[in-house]
């Protein structure tokens, strides 16, 4: 299998409010089963979420964004608001100052519906059925220095591949094991996009075939609510906010 991971340089994407259009027209010729990362800065950007740094607390904004919420101050003395937003155990809901002229820039309000709505508009101008479009952010990973990426909405493919009920070399049938491709296609379009000056919110990824296109395909195929999940025993310290 031969495939690569395309960054695509565009335009400067200005806050309060761009145009998303216009950016992905930056875009090459797609094929069929290509799939488009696009950070979700510029997808939140493109709906107006934004907000002067100079006009809002940044703490009322977090607490605003995300669903759970638990402030702490760091050992090394700055203060840490650790948020669940939208199923993401994420800092500070997800809400970022860099790249963004003044402006706190907040996720895209429904992400997998904006990922769908950019997936039909690239597949008519293409000519194409099969496409994948994932809204893309840099997150944490607990004990880990540095940041990775992750999916925050998609269309178009699914996120898991299931091998329940396949058997291991050994022949022991595997009961609960499914992997988590979306992610892991994120985290290396994420590090090609870089986190500067590099200004590549889009990574074309072309030739992987190792993923189900489905265009009824949503987030909601592998959000596990916190109250569910294998690390309930550390959220549950989080307060509920909505």
């Amino acid at each position: 299998m031969s495939f690569e991971f395309t960054p695509i340089k565009t335009r400067l994407v200005k806050p309060p409010k761009d145009d998303i259009y216009d950016i992905i027209d930056a875009l090459p010729k797609l094929h069929e089963k290509d799939i488009v990362f696009i950070t979700s800065k510029i997808m939140g950007i493109h709906q107006g979420r934004t907000v002067l740094c100079s006009e809002v607390d940044k703490t009322d904004l977090i607490k605003q964004e995300a669903d759970y919420y638990l402030n702490y101050n760091h050992p090394s003395g700055f203060n840490v608001n650790l948020t669940i937003n939208d199923n993401v155990l994420i800092p500070a809901a997800g809400i970022d100052a860099s790249n963004a002229d003044g402006y706190y820039i907040m996720w895209p309000k429904d992400c997998d519906k904006l990922c769908s709505e950019i997936r039909s508009y690239l597949c008519k101008k293409n000519n194409i059925k099969d496409l994948g479009v994932i809204s893309t952010d840099s997150h944490t990973t607990p004990l880990r220095y540095g940041v990775t990426g992750l999916a925050i909405g998609l269309a178009g493919v699914e996120p898991l591949k299931d091998y329940r009920g396949h058997k291991d070399l050994f022949g022991r049938e595997l009961a609960i094991t499914q992997v988590d491709e979306i992610d892991a296609l994120a985290s290396m379009a994420v590090l090609l996009m870089g986190e500067s000056d590099e200004c590549t919110p889009i990574v074309l990824l072309r030739g992987w075939d190792k993923i189900v296109f489905n265009d009824k395909a949503s987030m909601a195929d592998f959000k596990i609510e916190p109250e569910q999940d294998l690390y309930t025993p550390l959220l549950s310290v989080m307060q509920k906010t909505k």
